[in-house]
């Protein structure tokens, strides 16, 4: 039956994609989009909030090589929505987001739900737009589409008003045309005279390094990044979610030397990542002042950013590498030439890794951040070997997300999604969700992951398990999505690592830390209620600063809550662990249980010193004490807390 409905016609247009899956939270009138949608053998996942349903798609679109569509109500559904948008941005990942919107002819009258959804999107999306009429809604959404997923993917925005999608075309004669699938994004490749300087520049290297970013992931180049590093002998470093594009376990990997890498490399090619804050803007101290920086990316506009002395290459990642080869010929990289990789990079490793295990070996109670964390990996690498890549890690939380990156190993690309380029926490739950439908699908609905889309490497087949590793503080953005987890019936494995604080908690013990909630709710506030008759004409002499506040801090959360409560309510799993043998044994359990597991890991308060975010060293400041050692312990050299609100434990 031919579509005559607004709704109709943006359901087969989406199926004409090849839309598979649509996440979102329905309202009127997009509702009768979904419905549609639904009728035509699209997936729908309902959330429980915007924000979650808004990483899921983005994370999906990193996930497939597709771009995740997020729908949601006009208004407010837009506005809790454009987290993900932000987010899609910022990480290239491609996303579509559909938006409700008010009656055209009720637009500056005070519509319900109005709002101006293409200014205030068009400055963050590749594409915002509404479409003229019923005719054009097939158009728009190839475009948007499109958008979305070629070039540097990002976000684009479709305003779609209730008069239209509740709107019926006049006649059969008035049907769009049929929306042809669009062919996977065209892939550049560098030129001769680039690739000549820089396979000569490389031929120079006395210490050379490859940083290998989540760019190189996305654009499946695992295979040709492989054969680079086999042939040339290069060290290489994985940024957080470049890991698994070449197994950690490999004797060139640098993780666990980061600090040392970055101070010591000469010529460093970057692929797929980034000169941002998280490689330190590539400046001294952190890196070399002499280091020459080879950039490799799929955006033209990222090219020279924080090197302009450098190479910069305008190319799609699994293309540019044999062509490189082809240049380098027969070339590899002597260790013979300085103590780079024999005696520095070596020795850092050896230090680093043994100041890891014993911090992983504490056998203290309360457990610490370390200990706990190190427990289920042992576990799970026990039930699943890393080798055989079938279990996906989403982590966030400034503690529980800077140790895992090191404590859990990955072999496969793409089985470790993190906080990402904004740092923003909250996107955990809405991943795993999104991790769970990529690989494993939905019902009958295979996984498009495990197919990828003119890819060169694929993830190793095999159902995956999803294990969410979540600070408290991180758990709380998204914590009701557990319901959306149980509904759709998905087996997903979260640790909540609950130390009752950001960053760092308050107490050890409950009976202290009631004294300090006492102190907090009995404390008298400074301002007055009562009005001033007479005002004084010179400002108040503040009181001096005072140390001795023993009420909640800023960063303070309820002491030990129960988040395993949210799976029971679901019937789901619900596990508490507070020492190594019962974190054991609860992990062991939460792997196999077919349903939602929350496992609420209690660990001690941790240290409640002044908060440092080490990413942020300035280029002329003279690294932390002790900093160096950090970086190779957590690959993201966090210390003891991370500032901003998009750094949360």
């Amino acid at each position: 039956m031919a579509p005559s409905t607004g709704a109709q016609i943006i359901a087969r247009s989406l199926r004409d994609l090849g839309v598979t899956v649509i996440f979102g939270i329905v309202g009127i009138p997009v509702v009768e989009i979904a419905e549609e949608a639904i009728n035509l053998g699209i997936k729908f996942i309902g959330f429980r909030n915007e924000q979650a349903a808004g990483y899921a798609a983005s994370a999906y679109g990193y996930l497939t090589g597709r771009p995740g569509v997020c729908l949601v109500v006009g208004g407010p559904g837009v506005l809790h929505a454009i987290p993900g948008v932000g987010n899609s941005s910022i990480n290239a990942f491609p996303l579509l987001l559909l938006g409700g919107s008010a009656e055209t002819h009720f637009i500056s009258k005070g519509a319900f739900q109005e709002l101006d959804a293409i200014s205030l999107l068009t400055p963050h999306t590749k594409l915002a737009l509404r479409p003229s009429s019923l005719e054009t809604i097939p158009e728009a959404l190839q475009s948007a589409y499109r958008q979305a997923w070629y070039g540097r993917p990002g976000a684009s925005f479709i305003d779609l008003p209730a008069d239209m999608i509740q709107g019926h075309l006049a006649s059969t004669t008035d049907l769009p045309r049929t929306i042809i699938l669009i062919p996977p994004p065209p892939k550049p490749s560098a030129d001769e005279p680039t690739l000549f300087k820089t396979a000569q520049l490389l031929k120079t290297a006395r210490s050379p390094l490859i940083v290998i970013g989540k760019g190189a992931a996305y654009a499946r180049a695992s295979n040709p990044i492989q054969t680079l590093i086999s042939r040339c002998k290069i060290p290489f470093l994985p940024t957080p979610m470049g890991k698994g594009v070449l197994p950690d376990s490999h004797p060139l990997n640098t993780a666990s030397a980061r600090s040392t890498a970055l101070k010591e490399a000469d010529i460093v090619l970057l692929l797929g990542a980034r000169l941002n804050w998280i490689l330190h803007f590539g400046s001294p101290p952190k890196w070399s002042p002499h280091a020459k920086f080879i950039q490799v990316d799929i955006a033209a506009e990222e090219l020279g950013n924080n090197n302009e002395d450098g190479i910069s290459i305008q190319a799609d990642i699994a293309t540019f590498i044999p062509q490189l080869l082809s240049h380098l010929q027969n070339w590899s990289y002597n260790p013979s030439t300085s103590p780079y990789t024999s005696s520095h990079l070596l020795a850092a490793k050896e230090k680093n890794l043994a100041a890891a295990a014993q911090k992983a070996a504490d056998s203290s109670l309360p457990m610490t951040h370390s200990a706990a964390l190190a427990a289920i990996e042992r576990t799970l690498s026990s039930l699943s070997p890393p080798d055989e890549g079938n279990i996906v890690y989403v982590s966030e939380g400034a503690n529980t997300m800077d140790l895992s990156r090191s404590i859990f190993p990955v072999s496969h690309p793409r089985l470790r999604l993190d906080a990402g380029t904004h740092a923003t926490m909250g996107v955990g739950l809405g991943y795993a969700i999104a991790a769970h439908i990529a690989y494993n699908g939905i019902g009958s609905q295979p996984g498009e992951a495990m197919v990828g889309v003119g890819g060169v490497d694929a993830v190793r087949g095999g159902r995956k398990k999803i294990v969410c590793l979540e600070g408290d503080s991180a758990f709380g953005f998204s914590g009701m999505e557990v319901e959306t987890m149980a509904r759709y019936n998905m087996d997903v494995l979260i640790f909540v690592i609950n130390n009752g604080g950001v960053y760092h908690g308050d107490a050890d013990d409950e009976t202290s830390w009631t004294e300090l909630q006492r102190s907090t709710l009995s404390s008298p506030s400074s301002p007055s209620s009562s009005p001033i008759i007479n005002p004084p004409t010179s400002p108040p002499t503040p009181p001096p600063p005072s140390n001795n506040n023993k009420g909640l801090r800023s960063t303070s959360l309820s002491f030990q809550t129960r988040y395993q409560a949210l799976a029971s309510m679901v019937n789901g799993l619900a596990l508490e662990a507070r020492t190594p043998q019962q974190l054991h044994h609860a992990t062991e359990k939460g792997y196999r249980s077919e349903k939602v597991c929350v496992v609420n890991v209690i660990v001690g308060k941790g240290e409640g010193g002044k908060l440092e975010f080490g990413w942020q060293a300035s280029s002329v400041k003279k690294p932390l004490r002790g900093e160096g050692d950090r970086e190779g312990e957590r690959e993201g050299e966090m210390g003891k807390g991370r500032g901003g609100r998009g750094a949360r434990l």
